[in-house]
């Protein structure tokens, strides 16, 4: 029998600060974000915003599609969706496609795949654009609003107040929103401040000291953790002076100086700016252009795909991985609109509605490789600019989803199928953790409409197993059923 020569007394102090080490690692990495993600942001100017916004750029962006994707096949082809250079032109062939795909979508699936993409993920594009068509948007006092009067911008600040909360009654807003206010620079965090203080007042006044669910303030171009905690501790006497709950409004920084990601002791400040935050930070955004601009890059050549634009990616992605507070990408700043315009007493001609053609398909797809790139980057969220982007939106994000969907299925029946064991699936092996990635790649598809909840099902997993969005849970909970 084998005997230690260490007695628990003598390993107190080291467990001790073992454990304390342990527990410290646990409040600062508590897991990723469990609740819903928005798929996108969308920015638009104060003096324009309305409670029902959001829903009026969700006719913009239908009717956008309706002029320049009148079909599924047209749709498929200007984004380059998978295979979709294999469908047919001709509108007859079109037609007895999506006749044999809406018959039996399931079947079509198999036997023709790439037409069962391309016609899925626009049936769910249009459905997305007539339901919910913008999930989280930022009433924007800066790059959208520009530099005004002080007594203009005082009025557009009140007036948003008052239309957040007519929004809020009236069930017109979307799931996210928030508001931008100008950076805390020392040239521009006055008027910041007072354009905060007044649209919040303003809405707590008008609601009864109520915020929409899911609401952030965005603090654009932030440089030094001092700007974070300022805004922090300004939340905490807005809150307090006009009855909203403590805590009740998140902050989204917007992560686009290479400051913000190295500061000039060579650290990495985003912690550091999301720890000044004091529990309040939501989002990291990060812009590609303002960032790009700043690294002496010039204009040619600030695209959203570039090499330093991917570093800036990662640090902010490694920084803030399991932290809770989740990442987004930034924006395509070409907009796919025509550059002819035609009246009632002067149409466009033909050679015109062509040149718009091509011009909204060029940026279509930009806009469509760029928000590819952000996913396969584990980027799932982003900026949109214009309600013309909104289709191009869903599509990346619903073709991103849908093209994993069967080897995704197959892996999570696997474990579900394991419970808690690992298991081997094809040439991959699978943790608990891996898991719970696949759990969320469900969640995430189901939340944006990119997946039913019946594909989800399919693998096995029961809708309230879905809901409890935990994989550790639906582990635990079936062993006990096992055991029981």
């Amino acid at each position: 029998m084998s005997t230690q020569s260490l007695s628990t007394v003598d390993m107190a102090p080291i467990v001790e600060r073992l454990t304390a080490a342990n527990q410290q690692f646990t409040n600062n990495y508590p897991g990723d974000m469990t609740t819903r993600q928005p798929v996108h942001t969308v920015y638009g100017g104060a003096h324009l915003f309305k409670n029902d916004t959001a829903l009026k750029l969700g006719g913009i962006g239908l009717r956008n599609l309706d002029a320049y994707a009148p079909n599924f096949v047209t749709f498929a082809k200007a984004l380059g969706l998978p295979g979709a250079a294999m469908l047919p032109e001709n509108s007859s062939d079109i037609e007895h496609l999506a006749a044999i795909i809406e018959k039996d979508p399931q079947a079509a699936s198999f036997t023709h795949e790439p037409a069962w993409m391309a016609y899925t993920v626009f049936k769910r594009v249009r459905e997305k654009l007539q339901t919910e068509p913008v999930e989280d948007y930022r009433v924007d006092f800066e790059d959208g609003y520009g530099n005004r009067p002080d007594d203009e911008e005082d009025a557009h600040a009140i007036n948003v107040g008052k239309e957040l909360a007519a929004g809020m009654a009236a069930g017109t807003l979307p799931p996210f929103i928030g508001i931008r206010i100008k950076p805390f620079t020392q040239e521009s965090y006055k008027r910041g401040m007072r354009t905060l203080d007044l649209a919040i007042t303003s809405l707590a006044a008008a609601s009864g000291g109520k915020v929409p669910a899911n609401f952030v303030v965005t603090l654009p171009k932030v440089t030094i953790p001092e700007q974070v905690s300022t805004l922090a501790d300004l939340l905490d006497l807005l809150e307090a002076k006009n009855g909203i709950a403590p805590g009740a409004i998140g902050l989204d920084l917007m992560i686009e100086t290479p400051q913000a990601i190295i500061n000039h002791l060579g650290e990495n400040t985003v912690n550091h700016l999301v720890r000044a935050g004091n529990g309040r930070v939501r989002y990291c955004a990060y812009g590609t252009y303002d960032y790009t601009a700043l690294c002496n890059i010039t204009a040619h050549y600030q695209t959203h795909t570039h090499p330093a634009a991917d570093f800036a990616r990662h640090v902010l992605q490694v920084s803030l991985a399991g932290t809770g507070v989740s990442v987004s990408d930034g924006a395509t700043t070409v907009m796919p609109i025509g550059p002819h315009r035609g009246t009632k007493d002067k149409p466009l001609t033909s050679q015109q509605e062509a040149e718009n053609l091509t011009v909204v398909h060029a940026a279509w797809k930009l806009h469509y490789d760029n928000i590819l790139h952000s996913l396969r980057h584990a980027y799932y969220q982003g900026w949109d600019l214009n309600p013309a982007q909104l289709p191009v939106r869903y599509a990346a994000v619903y073709t991103f989803f849908l093209e994993s969907l069967e080897d995704a299925s197959k892996r999570l029946n696997r474990f579900v199928d394991a419970a808690a064991q690992a298991t081997l699936s094809g040439n991959m092996f699978d943790d608990a953790a891996t898991g719970q990635g696949l759990l969320n790649f469900f969640l995430r598809g189901i939340a944006c409409g990119a997946i039913t909840e019946q594909e989800a099902t399919a693998t096995g997993i029961t809708l309230p197993e879905l809901h409890g969005r935990s994989f550790v849970k639906i582990v635990q909970n079936r062993a006990y059923k096992k055991n029981a």
